[in-house]
């Protein structure tokens, strides 16, 4: 009797790291031999080459989008193709979600949210090409970018407000309240306060994650169907679910990317000003 396939053990190989790459023809290969560096294991997981790979791309992208436009320019002519394309891309992340929720020194910290953006789209396309694997499908990472999001906030914050100003977006007390009434709101609405900080990071980890992870999960899950019923009729309305998933995967890809860039403008610009 033929065993059934392992579909969940499938789809959490695929979702999960490893210590292993698969690659075309050859499969997957997995390291034989660990790195250790003052003790620590360094050895780079499947997450940790597409983590450099997407930053490679990013810079590529960058160089030969600039290199196009500068070349369009000394022939005294308008950006096209890719470096209009790139160029379009990165004025509107810089103007429509940097500056527009962060302000008027939300031009200083467009390179940040704009390398987030990018990075984070690269992350999650090189998930959906044959062979690949998405970085942000793992929660360390999505929440390492969340944590760098909140100290670049916090700091920036607290150098912008100064010391006093910064203290006032954690022990809140309402204009003009004074007394026995403003110790008891400050003791009430401190808590609250400090729980909003940590719960910002914890949205956008979880969020971007959630986001990744399902995709992947129901795309995986309708190809399974076609191993486990074996019918030509399943596996038609299979392929075309997948196509229309994999449609909607690119949609959110880009997305997740845009509302990661968004949230963390909108949480910078939220500690810029103190009204």
């Amino acid at each position: 009797m033929m065993q059934a396939p392992d579909i969940g053990g499938m789809i959490f190989r695929h979702a999960s790291d490893c210590y292993c790459i698969d690659l075309p023809v050859l499969g997957e290969r997995t390291w034989s031999t660990r790195w250790n560096l003052f003790g620590f294991n360094v050895t780079p997981t499947k997450h940790v080459i597409f983590l450099f790979l997407a930053a490679f791309l990013v810079w590529l992208t960058v160089v030969l989008a600039s290199r196009s436009v500068q070349k369009r320019h000394r022939e005294g002519k308008g950006p096209a193709g890719f470096g209009a394309a790139i160029e379009a891309i990165a004025l509107f992340v810089r103007d429509d979600v940097a500056i527009a929720n962060i302000g008027h020194n939300g031009r200083k910290f467009a390179p940040y949210v704009l390398t987030l953006f990018f990075f984070i789209l690269y992350c999650n396309l090189l998930g959906l090409i044959p062979y690949g694997s998405t970085p942000t499908g793992n929660i360390v990472v999505t929440g390492t970018l969340a944590i760098l999001s909140f100290l670049l906030t916090e700091i920036s914050g607290l150098f912008t407000l100064g010391p006093k100003g910064y203290l006032k977006t954690i022990v809140f007390v309402p204009p003009g309240m004074k007394g026995l009434g403003a110790v008891a709101m400050a003791m009430l609405m401190t808590p609250i306060e400090l729980i909003s900080k940590l719960v910002k990071p914890f949205a956008l980890c979880l969020r971007l994650f959630a986001n990744m992870t399902a995709g992947h999960f129901v795309i995986l899950a309708l190809l399974g169907l076609i191993f486990l019923f074996g019918s030509w009729a399943v596996a038609a309305g299979s392929v075309a679910f997948v196509l229309f998933m994999m449609c909607l995967e690119l949609l959110v890809a880009f997305l997740q990317a845009y509302i990661f860039a968004l949230l963390t403008s909108v949480f910078i610009g939220m500690l810029q000003h103190e009204h």
